[in-house]
């Protein structure tokens, strides 16, 4: 199995972790657990694994985002909720979620099991150095039921290969808004209005951003990548494939092929109950 085999893997699966950002039970559950409605779910959800840490060490991890939007949510939700409580809620709110998506008799499925034991054996082989969030996760005590077992250890790879394309970001030069005003302009990223608005940018900020990225030769006049803008990304998805498959070449060719082809049903009966708006992503082809 070569890098790029893995990370498209990787890449099918990762709407099964992700769809707990936009699914309604995370802020029933979240909120139940004492934090505030609205962004804080999502900063104290996707953090609570590294502890009570700070805005500071959130908005690095989680990089793209504006420190200042990560500060209205974060260190207050660890007055109002313990790190263990939220992890505890999330692990709920993603119960729930996929019960009402997928329905009881799917998540006790042999082949959820199935899918859940194969992802467990990739996690368990991530590598922690370097990778805080990916390291935070790995952490966390693992669930009973295999749907969730399944779903943790989707979050583990995903973080865990989240980190090490933010070190990629790094190397390019890349600051947190450049690198998503430049995934945007890819057409394989969220949409602009959405990617500007969940991640707090202003419209001069976003406009500055772009310009320098004018500057550099990555974007052209219009907005869109360069030639050189646009080898920059894929460089940057493919050394991503190759920094995120420790996991992967652990669990083997079969095994990923296997795993692929259980969480991509999964994946699938997600997309069909409506896991994500319409106005995140651009339309499929």
């Amino acid at each position: 199995m070569e890098p790029r085999d893995a990370g498209r893997i990787a890449r099918g699966l990762e709407p099964l972790h992700s769809m707990t950002y936009f699914a309604p039970e995370t802020e029933q559950y979240l909120t139940q657990a004492g934090l505030k409605p609205g962004r804080m779910s999502y900063f104290a959800g996707r953090s609570a694994p590294m502890g009570a840490v700070g805005a500071a060490v959130v908005a690095a991890a989680f990089y793209n985002f504006n420190p200042a939007l990560v500060a209205r949510s974060i260190p207050a939700a660890w007055a109002l909720a313990s790190p263990a409580d939220v992890v505890a809620a999330r692990f709920a709110s993603v119960d729930a979620a996929l019960r009402r998506m997928l329905g009881d008799e799917v998540l006790a499925s042999p082949e959820v099991a199935e899918a859940a034991g194969l992802a467990r054996r990739a996690a368990e082989a991530a590598r922690p150095e370097g990778r805080p969030l990916g390291a935070a996760h790995l952490s966390v005590e693992w669930p009973n039921e295999p749907h969730l077992v399944l779903w943790h250890a989707l979050s583990i790879l995903r973080e865990h290969r989240g980190d090490g394309h933010i070190a990629l970001l790094i190397d390019a030069g890349l600051s947190g808004i450049e690198a998503i005003v430049s995934h945007v302009a890819s057409g394989k990223g969220f949409l602009r209005a959405f990617a500007q608005a969940s991640r707090g940018w202003s419209e001069d900020e976003w406009a500055a951003a772009a310009a320098g990225l004018t500057e550099r030769g990555l974007l052209d006049g219009d907005g869109a990548l360069t030639e050189q803008g646009a080898d920059l990304r894929k460089r940057l998805e493919v050394d991503t494939d190759r920094l995120g498959f420790g996991p992967w070449a652990h669990l083997g060719a079969e095994g990923a092929a296997r795993l692929g082809e259980l969480g991509g049903g999964v994946v699938r009966a997600l997309l069909a109950a409506g896991c994500f708006p319409s106005e995140v992503f651009p339309a499929r082809r």
